[in-house]
């Protein structure tokens, strides 16, 4: 009796969590898959149409120039935050003055409106009365970068925003990973005759891999998935210098009412952030077995 009565107790908490995830979660990623492979639109019922959204996908240079920027906002995107979060990391576990107010200010930016954040970037990346390209001018560069209104431009301005952004809440998590490394192994290695960039290499780096595998998981996905801060600072432009997936995938389905169109792509970019991750954990599992 105290066993059943137990079990009900348990699945009293569980329940209530399990329907929210299973009505909000799981049941609009199945619905997902099928309309994928419908033709749909707000105002009419889901057709089935087979592969034509994968066949229609194919030839659509939007999708590709969309799928060209999402890969090179990621590959670009990770190394940065990762080295930018990781330094401020190692810089702020020591003990300095006032380092609880420097971590904040660190983290602030990534708690802050991402529509505030993307409006004030883009007055610092304004071509003709910009602080960034003032201080260009007056260093000698005679002609600086267009930025956000320049097709070459406008995606490396989006991914300095976006490390700059994240790289505070990363940080907390390296920071929670230093404390876990033994301050014996720091000792043992100044004994050894080993400088700082030696104990950063030889005890750092090794003791923080778990938490990088973590935080490099999260970037990736947080990567192909980029949509807010894009949405805001350029919209996708100019041109579809930076259109994402994400914003691809918004247009076709709020904008052009294609929403079994949107939910193909929406499957495409499912599948590319899936099996980057699974790729990910086969690396680092072989790593931990060597």
């Amino acid at each position: 009796m105290r066993a059943a009565r137990n079990t009900l107790l348990g699945w009293s908490f569980l329940l209530p969590n399990f329907v929210g995830f299973a009505v909000l979660t799981m049941v609009p990623v199945v619905l997902l898959f099928y309309y994928a492979f419908t033709t749909w639109d707000i105002f009419g019922g889901a057709e089935w149409s087979g592969l034509d959204n994968a066949r229609q996908m194919m030839h659509d240079s939007s999708f590709w120039a969309a799928m060209t920027n999402t890969v090179y906002y990621t590959v670009f995107h990770i190394p940065l935050t990762l080295a930018a979060s990781l330094g401020l990391a190692v810089l702020l576990n020591k003990r300095l003055r006032a380092v609880a107010f420097f971590r904040t200010v660190a983290f602030f930016p990534y708690i802050a409106s991402i529509v505030a954040v993307a409006q004030v970037w883009n007055m610092l990346f304004s071509p003709g009365y910009g602080p960034i390209n003032a201080v260009l001018r007056a260093v000698g560069v005679d002609n600086p970068p267009g930025w956000t209104t320049s097709a070459d431009w406008s995606m490396p301005a989006v991914i300095v925003v976006g490390t700059w952004r994240e790289m505070g809440y990363f940080m907390l998590i390296f920071l929670a990973g230093l404390q876990t490394v033994p301050g014996e192994l720091y000792e043992a290695a100044r004994v050894d005759g080993a400088n700082a960039w030696q104990r950063f290499r030889a005890v750092t780096l090794p003791c923080l891999r778990p938490t990088t595998f973590f935080v490099v998981v999260l970037l990736t996905i947080n990567s192909f998935k980029v949509l807010d801060l894009i949405l805001v600072m350029t919209n996708g432009g100019p041109g579809q210098s930076t259109l994402v997936l994400a914003q691809y995938v918004y247009r076709k389905g709020f904008e052009e009412n294609q929403f079994g169109y949107a939910s193909a792509v929406s499957v495409v970019l499912f599948l590319l952030c899936f099996l980057v991750t699974v790729v990910q954990f086969a690396v680092n599992r072989r790593r931990e077995a060597r």
